[in-house]
């Protein structure tokens, strides 16, 4: 397919219902995947409204970037969240679900590897931050680790397909690093803030000790 076709199929309602479906075995993956393979109900209903509000507020536009990408109201963190929850698989499934979901909305593709890379893989790698999970201020360093997936995951797809749009001076590797910086490390750099804040941090450790059993 060229460019034009994958953009048109994705706009497209068999494109969206193809990746809808995608999205259903997404959360019946998160429904299964615990100890013991049983079915989840707490689980997958969490992570779904976790989703939800992941898309909510990547609705919430706080800057858009010229060249694509934006610094949104947090949209990160619920990800973040479900991955300190419920671990890095359960994780990267909701993630992928949101990267899926904005796929539907906002679709930009010009090739399958580059679809992959800024949308599915590029919310799935936030479920790195459940690595750490068991550590001491686990919810803040394991953020760190979620955004920096996601940001290896720009920087490669800006690097292999975006290349041409870096100005003189720059070359496609090094335009990469510092365009994808300006936008996610500012958004990164308010939600630390913001879990830096003791109330924050505690009311999710509840939300943890109370569902999570």
């Amino acid at each position: 397919m060229s460019s034009e076709q994958l953009q048109v199929f994705f706009e497209s309602t068999s494109g969206q219902v193809t990746t809808v479906l995608v999205i259903v075995l997404l959360f019946l993956g998160i429904l299964i995947s615990g100890r013991g393979k049983k079915a989840d109900t707490k689980a997958m209903v969490t992570s779904a409204v976790l989703v939800a509000l992941s898309i909510a507020l990547n609705q919430i536009i706080l800057f858009r970037m010229p060249q694509g990408g934006s610094i949104t109201a947090f949209c990160m963190l619920p990800i973040v969240v479900c991955a300190y929850l419920y671990g890095v698989r359960r994780g990267m499934m909701a993630g992928m679900c949101v990267g899926l979901l904005d796929l539907i909305f906002n679709p930009y593709v010009i090739h399958p590897i580059q679809m992959l890379l800024d949308y599915p893989l590029a919310f799935g790698a936030l479920a790195f931050a459940g690595l750490m999970r068991t550590r001491k201020f686990g919810l803040i360093s394991g953020y760190v680790v979620g955004l920096l997936g996601r940001y290896i995951c720009s920087v490669l797809s800006g690097v292999i397909f975006f290349g041409q749009y870096a100005p003189e001076g720059f070359s496609a590797f090094t335009w990469s690093i510092y365009y994808n910086i300006t936008y996610l490390g500012v958004e990164g750099a308010l939600t630390i803030i913001i879990l830096s804040v003791p109330a924050v941090r505690k009311s999710i450790e509840q939300l943890k000790n109370q569902i999570v059993k």
